[in-house]
């Protein structure tokens, strides 16, 4: 009989040992979730890419249509690339976790100017500093966006 409750215990074990190690394995990292920008008017969602580092794509905007028709990268510097849709646009992209909670060596594209920065990105809680700069990030400018979910 005791020898039973010990094979019973022992499975419970090895079931919770496997199952933790998975969901531990599938962690996300903390900036891996979704972001309301500034202004407030959109959303931007930051995941890890097959290469390791990290992305983020408009997932939500505001307002999205403009005269009854999606909103378009009309900025674009690439005549080719003015009809995609703001919906989907890739802003952030390449970045590497640094140390503790910072994110360097990315791009952050503004379809509001159709300019491509430099970029670093710092986590606050659930604040997100986002630099975009020129040459070096003392020269730049700071957007705060907050963590929805």
């Amino acid at each position: 009989m005791r020898i039973l409750n010990y094979k019973y215990l022992f499975a419970i074990v090895l079931i919770l040992l496997v199952t933790s190690t998975a969901i531990w394995a599938q962690s996300k990292d903390p900036i891996e979730r979704l972001w309301l920008s500034q202004e407030k008017n959109a959303k931007i969602n930051i995941y890890k890419g097959q290469d390791g580092k990290f992305y983020g794509k408009i997932v939500w905007i505001r307002e999205p249509l403009e005269n009854g028709q999606p909103k378009v990268d009309k900025n674009n510097p690439n005549k080719d690339l003015r009809q995609q849709p703001l919906m989907g646009l890739m802003l952030l992209k390449g970045f590497k976790r640094a140390h503790g909670t910072t994110y360097e060596d990315g791009e952050i594209y503004d379809p509001k100017n159709g300019k491509t920065y430099s970029c670093k990105m710092t986590m606050k809680g659930n604040a997100l500093d986002v630099r975009g700069f020129v040459g070096i990030s003392l020269i730049g400018r700071t957007s705060v966006w907050t963590a929805t979910e």
